[in-house]
């Protein structure tokens, strides 16, 4: 049975789909790692939310939050992914890891290096296989999505999302200046085109599309002029707020693959 202690940077949108992923291949001894306060916007398909409520769960997997490394053990246990303050690893790492997955997507490397575990793998922009990582998975929406990237770089950032049903920039809800966001309306509600989702300290934020709230960043948080808070999908089903996208699973699929193949290797 293959099944390394796996320590996932990030616990958002993308990180929480590979853990599922990992944990659904009977992974289980997996633990995430997050900001205090953390920037996801897709919380309902997230782990993150675990560190301010305790538990989390996306598509009946759930994560606990822990603080220690027999909380941590103790979530394994019980059969939960465990969910750590970023601070808290650095103060003191809670486990020594098989494998490290970084799935901040920062598009820039924060600190991630080649000799953290013996399979260091990198999401996404910003990091190079052979020198940051083992392996780099392109998170770029197109032909190569998903593919496993052993030597080079995944492509740039584009700085454009990807299109849903004809929309892609104008979908994606912004900062509109430096201050903390309070939220109006809450993820999975129906908004018209100009209706208020929220307020960045005393500027409006409002819907540029009619559609559904499909990601919305924790209100009281502190934001920057530009910074992705929200995500409105025009296709209005409610039922995608709670389920991990397609891209999401793509790329999940080929961390598995990424895992599998360095496991499996001659």
């Amino acid at each position: 049975m293959i099944s390394p202690s796996i320590l996932i940077k990030g616990a958002g949108e993308m990180a929480s789909a590979v853990a599922h992923r990992l944990y659904r291949a009977n992974m289980r001894h997996i633990c995430l790692i997050d900001l205090e306060r953390p920037l996801a916007v897709r919380r309902t398909v997230s782990f993150c939310p675990a560190l301010e409520t305790g538990t989390a769960t996306v598509e009946e997997i759930e994560a606990r939050k822990a603080s220690t490394a027999q909380e941590v053990t103790e979530a394994w246990k019980q059969g939960r992914l465990a969910v750590a303050q970023i601070d808290c690893w650095q103060a003191h790492p809670l486990f020594k890891p098989d494998i490290v997955i970084d799935a901040i997507l920062a598009k820039r490397n924060l600190g991630t290096r080649l000799d953290e575990a013996p399979l260091v793998i990198a999401l996404g922009p910003g990091f190079c296989a052979g020198t940051d990582a083992h392996m780099v998975i392109e998170t770029n929406r197109g032909h190569d999505l998903g593919r496993v990237i052993q030597k080079g770089f995944a492509a740039p950032n584009t700085g454009i999302p990807g299109s849903i049903a004809g929309f892609a920039a104008e979908r994606v809800l912004r900062a509109p200046c430096d201050g903390e966001f309070t939220a109006w309306r809450e993820i999975a509600d129906k908004v018209e085109k100009g209706a208020a989702i929220g307020q960045v300290g005393k500027t409006p934020v409002t819907a540029p599309l009619e559609g559904i709230l499909r990601g919305l960043i924790r209100s009281g948080t502190l934001v920057s002029k530009g910074l992705k808070i929200g995500d409105i999908d025009p296709r209005g089903d409610v039922a995608y707020c709670h389920t991990i996208s397609d891209k999401a699973r793509a790329i999940a699929g080929s961390v598995l693959e990424a895992v599998l193949s360095h496991a499996n290797r001659s």
